[in-house]
């Protein structure tokens, strides 16, 4: 299970821009980006400031983001476990919204459940977006699908928009398993097959007799006459 709770970044001015977008891989594994930023209210304004928890330093790249009159930081990270993707929520120590993601797999079934609370976020100048891509065809979501395997949830200001998916594609714990299995499988077949055969000709006289006749040296037969 994957419990996320990521805050959003301070609101400075009242315009406030938030992309999270993550893509998950068939091995579950978790890369993407997450932009903090807002109008600058001086020459020296910098923006919301995202700082990598100390666990995952090696895994996420915090970059200076500045784009369409936005300051702020974007974070880059790659290769995370659904463990891994819990401490994302202490990047931001201050916060004006809130944005929570559980997702659950069952067999073969990945569930994406989801809530952003944005109720104290002011609705003029505010841009909140979500976007996740899984490594299948989405099978059924309440977001906007950007092809077959990528949703997005465009997230309003003053309001709490719930997130839901579900998508199909092979655990990887059980496919590890699944190839172990026919090692095991196929050797005792092999094992089960020698059995059965030491089995048969235990129980048919005339095969053993045959056998036993086999193993006497040539020319034996001259001599018991």
């Amino acid at each position: 299970m994957l419990a996320l709770a990521l805050f959003l970044a301070p609101l400075l001015t009242g315009c406030l821009r938030v992309q999270v977008s993550m893509g998950v891989s068939a091995d579950d594994r978790v890369s993407g980006q997450i932009v903090a930023a807002t109008i600058p209210t001086s020459d020296t304004d910098t923006g919301p400031t995202l700082t990598a928890p100390s666990t995952l330093a090696s895994k996420i790249r915090i970059e200076e983001y500045k784009q369409d009159g936005y300051v702020g930081t974007q974070a880059r990270f790659s290769d995370l476990s659904f463990g891994d993707v819990q401490t994302l929520g202490s990047m931001s120590g201050q916060a004006t919204g809130s944005f929570q993601l559980v997702m659950q797999r069952s067999g073969d079934q990945v569930t994406l459940d989801g809530k952003a609370d944005l109720q104290t976020v002011p609705v003029q100048g505010t841009d909140v977006q979500f976007t996740i891509a899984f490594p299948a065809r989405i099978g059924t979501t309440n977001g906007t699908r950007d092809g077959d395997n990528i949703i997005t949830w465009k997230l309003p200001a003053g309001e709490v928009t719930s997130m839901r998916a579900e998508v199909n594609y092979p655990d990887p714990n059980t496919r590890s398993f699944a190839g172990w299995a026919g090692i095991v499988g196929g050797v005792t077949v092999g094992v089960a097959a020698i059995v059965g055969a030491m089995a048969w000709v235990t129980r048919n006289p005339s095969v053993r007799r045959d056998a036993e006749g086999s193993d006497k040296p040539a020319g034996s037969g001259r001599d018991s006459a």
